[in-house]
């Protein structure tokens, strides 16, 4: 089957778009200038891919999805930006994927293995990591950072300049107005810390003694009453040397520019 077979007729693709051999597009998708788009990766009927994006390999982005638009930030005026999608990604209907904006790096950028479901809203400037859940109306307003194996439950809304750190876990319907420390389970609104995703870690088949020493540097974090640089101290004293992953724990907070929820 030759690439004219794979594109539905009533597709309009830009001359400046460049299309691997085995790329699909359905009926009535609009795929504009400056548009990469790598092997096996299937856009359905009804989608729009603005410009300036380049899309990764064995993606799906499913009807009504609005990929790579230029931003909804007022400072925006026409400026060269990006939106950057890796591979095995899944984007379903009604997702909106903004491109990034000079103020920061001019970049947006969606990693690998993620599934945006519906009616996901990733603004300008944000970083995705990989292999994170977010869930039905979930809205990430620009300068946002979600590092990986993170799940958005549906209908919250994560503050601009936030950061959701690697293996945490935000409840539905939460406002996030401070940083999520990896592993931090939260919710509510505004959202407070409700203890780590153990469950989760126990699904992944980490060990006992990995997870009890993650309970207990949480228990240092939120439970004794220390500020946080004294609760990273006691943790890499005490935890990181039995416990390797406390790490990722130390990193997210010592990151943190808007202090983490509590």
């Amino acid at each position: 089957m030759n690439q004219t077979e794979l594109i539905h007729p009533t597709a309009i693709i830009h001359p400046t778009a460049q299309l691997a051999d085995d790329v699909r597009v359905g009926a009535y998708s609009i795929i504009g200038s400056n548009v990469t788009i790598a092997n096996g990766t299937q856009v359905f009927s009804h989608v729009v891919i603005a410009e300036n994006t380049r899309i990764g390999q064995n993606n799906q982005i499913f009807q009504f999805a609005s990929v790579g638009e230029r931003c909804q930030d007022l400072k925006y005026r026409g400026e060269e930006t990006w939106l950057e999608i890796g591979d095995h990604n899944i984007i379903r209907e009604h997702c909106t994927l903004h491109r990034g904006t000079a103020q920061d790096h001019s970049l947006t950028k969606i990693g690998n293995h993620n599934l945006l479901m519906v009616n996901t809203h990733v603004a300008h400037d944000c970083m995705i990591g990989d292999h994170n859940i977010i869930a039905n109306n979930v809205g990430i307003a620009g300068h946002v950072i979600v590092g990986d194996h993170v799940i958005l439950g549906g209908n919250s809304g994560i503050h601009q300049f936030c950061r959701i750190n690697s293996y945490s876990m935000v409840g539905g319907a939460s406002l996030i107005v401070k940083d999520v420390p990896a592993f931090v389970m939260a919710s509510g609104n505004p959202a407070k810390a409700h203890g780590m995703n153990f469950e989760g870690m126990r699904r992944k088949g980490w060990a006992k003694d990995t997870i009890n020493g993650l309970r207990q540097a949480f228990k240092i974090l939120y439970r004794s009453n220390l500020t946080t640089q004294e609760a990273i101290a006691q943790i890499t004293a005490q935890i990181l040397p039995t416990v390797p992953e406390a790490q990722l724990l130390i990193d997210s907070l010592q990151a943190s520019t808007r202090g983490i929820v509590r």
